[in-house]
């Protein structure tokens, strides 16, 4: 299963075949939203192998309207999940961000529950509902207020943008919700979409581990806590 595809076709191929895979064992496709970042690789891909690829109806618009699939791609709306070629239950779930319809994803089966949630401005009441109880969350951990502050390059409206309701989750952010999953059952944290020009993995994981062990949960013994590596800034996420 694969959330996003925000590379280059070449590089999914060089990342699964890195964890062992191929981009033959790839059986669906999870679109979160339409940004670039995350739809860069989808026509290439759908190019290449004929396999379902899902998203909002709002997303689904805007990937048309994009010409970012190839003629005759599998495309499927949210609504249609159950449909998936999977052998675990596929839930969606809306996430606040500045896009046509923006929307996260739990997978789980009868025993486990894993959950992909980025690219969220603030954590919402559904937000919540759905990660609570996940086992393993891959949140997003976005930036470092005080190094966004810094950069000169970002212009004014941008760092607005990004600290909106429909942006993104500043590390604070993620650490403190990262509290609340930990203390709900979630034993495994990966901090994604980490920015390159305002944050650091070091930084994105020293504020969340902080965060945890005000709260009494200790690293290594509650909770397995990690940050993605920042490689580019295309996303894909194979599950």
């Amino acid at each position: 299963m694969l959330v996003d595809i925000g590379c280059s076709f070449k590089m999914l191929c060089d990342g699964l075949r890195l964890a062992g895979r191929d981009i033959s064992d790839i059986n669906a496709v999870f679109i979160t939203h339409e940004h670039s970042d995350h739809i860069k690789g989808l026509p290439m891909l759908t190019k290449r192998l004929n396999v379902p690829v899902y998203a909002s109806e709002g997303t689904m618009r805007m990937i048309l309207e994009k010409d970012a699939v190839t003629a005759g791609a599998r495309l499927l709306t949210t609504d249609e999940l159950g449909s998936a070629p999977v052998n675990v239950g596929v839930h969606a779930f809306h996430t606040p961000h500045d896009s046509a319809e923006s929307v996260c994803y739990t997978f789980s089966d009868s025993e486990n529950k894993i959950a992909v949630c980025t690219d969220l401005g603030h954590v919402t009441p559904e937000v919540r509902e759905n990660l609570i109880g996940a086992r393993f969350v891959l949140l997003e951990s976005n930036y470092d207020p005080e190094m966004m502050t810094r950069n000169l390059q970002y212009p004014a409206e941008l760092k607005r943008r990004i600290r909106s309701d429909r942006g993104h989750l500043s590390n604070g952010d993620c650490a403190a919700f990262a509290r609340e999953l930990v203390s709900s059952g979630t034993v495994s944290l990966l901090l994604g979409h980490l920015s390159q020009n305002n944050n650091t993995p070091e930084l994105a994981v020293s504020t969340v581990e902080k965060a945890l062990l005000a709260a009494g949960a200790v690293r290594g013994r509650d909770y397995v806590l990690d940050a993605a590596a920042v490689v580019g800034s295309g996303k894909a996420i194979a599950v």
